[in-house]
C-alpha cells in the first residue's frame, strides 16, 4: 500500500504525518514555524519530510499552506500570517527531497479531507472553515474544490465584516479574521491586560505581569479554570465566528457542514458566560433555514496530514474525474467514489 507525507504549515507550527491510502496516519512529527523567515519555513518543511521518510517508503509529499496558492498548486503567492511572498514552495521542497510535491491552500486541503473522509463524506456541497492563527475557507461545490479565477477563491476569513475595522495582514481592514481567530483572541487578551483592569488579574498572573507574553493557550487554560474574563473573550470570538458561519451558509446554501478547526478544539466542557458589560461581540442573531446543517469535525490537527497527503497522490477535484460520482441534486446522499481522484 502506497504511503505519502502530508505537511500542514500554519502560523505557529508545522505538523507532518505519514498517511496510507485509507487515510490512516502511521507516523507523525511537528516543528515550530519560523513565520518571519521564508527560507527557514521551507527548511523546516524539508526537515519534517526527512524525519518521516527515514522509516517509511513514501511516494510523494502534499504541503497544505496557509495563504494564497496559485492555480498550479506550486507557489505560495501571499500569506498574511507568514513571510511568504511568491515563494516556489513545490520546487524547493521537491529539489531538497527528490519526491513529487503538491502545494495546496490548507483550508482547501482540509475541505477535501472532510469531503473524502470526514464530516462531509455523504454530501456534494460543503463549506470548511479553518480556525487557527487566522481563518481559512474551503468550498466543495458539486463535488469539486472551488478555486476561483486565480486559484485563491474562498478566502472566507478575508470577508469584510467591520468597515474601517482592524487592519488585517492582507492589507484590508475589518476582515473576519481580525475578530474570530486565534490572533484576535490574543490581541484582545493583551489589550485587556495592558489596561491593568481587575478583570485581567488571572491573565497577568499567568504571564508574569507582561501583557505581551499572553498566548492563546493561556487564555483557553484560564477559561477552562473558570476565569470569567477569559471565558468572555472566548465567547466574543465564538459569536463573531458564528456570525461569519451564518453569513457563509446564507449566501452559499451548502448541503454539507461548516467545519471549524484549530481554535475550535477548546474543551467543550468550558461553560460560556452571558454577554458581559465589556463584551465586544456583535449582537446575536437567530436564524432557522430549511435544510441548514452545521457539523463540527472532531479531528485534531493531525488530520491536516491526511488532507495534505491526499493532494500529494491524487489530482484533487479534477472536474472531469469527479463528475461521474456527482449526485443528481444536493439533497441526496452522494455515492462513495469507486476510483482514485
Amino acid at each position: 500500500m502506497g504511503l505519502a507525507i502530508g505537511v500542514d504549515v500554519g502560523g505557529t507550527k508545522i505538523a507532518g504525518g505519514v498517511v496510507d491510502e485509507a487515510g490512516k496516519i502511521v507516523a507523525r512529527t511537528r516543528r515550530e514555524t519560523p513565520s518571519t523567515d521564508p527560507a527557514a519555513i521551507v527548511d523546516n518543511i524539508v526537515a519534517v519530510v526527512r524525519d518521516l521518510r527515514q522509516d517509511n517508503d513514501v511516494e510523494g509529499v502534499g504541503v497544505g499552506s496557509a495563504g494564497f496558492v496559485d492555480a498550479a498548486r506550486a507557489t505560495v503567492l501571499f500569506a498574511p500570517n507568514l513571510a511568504w511572498r511568491d515563494v516556489p514552495v513545490r520546487d524547493r521542497v521537491a529539489a531538497a527531497t527528490g519526491l513529487r510535491v503538491v502545494v495546496e491552500n490548507d483550508a482547501n486541503a482540509a475541505a477535501w479531507g472532510e469531503f473524502r473522509y470526514g464530516a462531509a463524506e455523504d454530501v456534494d456541497d460543503m463549506i470548511c472553515v479553518t480556525v487557527g492563527t487566522g481563518i481559512g475557507g474551503g468550498l466543495v461545490l458539486d463535488g469539486s474544490i472551488y478555486r476561483g479565477a486565480h486559484g485563491v477563491g474562498a478566502e472566507l476569513g478575508h470577508m469584510r465584516v467591520v468597515p474601517d475595522g482592524h487592519l488585517c495582514g492582507c492589507g484590508n481592514r475589518g476582515c473576519l479574521e481580525q475578530y474570530a481567530s486565534g490572533s484576535a483572541l490574543v490581541r484582545e487578551a493583551r489589550a485587556l491586560a495592558s489596561s491593568r483592569s481587575v478583570f485581567a488579574a488571572r491573565l497577568l498572573e499567568l504571564s508574569d505581569g507582561d501583557p505581551d507574553a499572553i498566548t492563546g493557550p493561556m487564555v483557553t487554560g484560564a477559561a477552562r479554570d473558570g476565569d470569567e474574563p477569559s471565558r468572555e473573550l472566548l465567547a466574543d470570538l465564538g459569536r463573531w465566528l458564528g456570525e461569519g458561519l451564518a453569513s457563509f451558509e446564507g449566501r452559499l446554501r451548502p448541503r454539507g457542514p461548516s467545519s471549524p478547526r484549530g481554535c475550535s478544539r477548546c474543551p467543550t466542557a468550558t461553560p460560556m458566560p452571558s454577554p458581559g458589560r465589556w463584551s465586544r461581540a456583535p449582537p446575536a442573531t437567530a436564524t432557522s433555514r430549511p435544510g441548514s446543517c452545521s457539523r463540527i469535525s472532531a479531528a485534531g490537527s493531525a488530520k491536516g496530514s491526511r488532507r495534505s497527503r491526499r493532494c500529494s497522490t491524487r489530482r484533487c477535484s479534477s472536474s472531469a474525474e469527479v463528475s461521474p460520482r456527482r449526485a443528481t441534486c444536493c439533497s441526496r446522499r452522494r455515492p462513495q467514489p469507486s476510483a482514485a481522484i
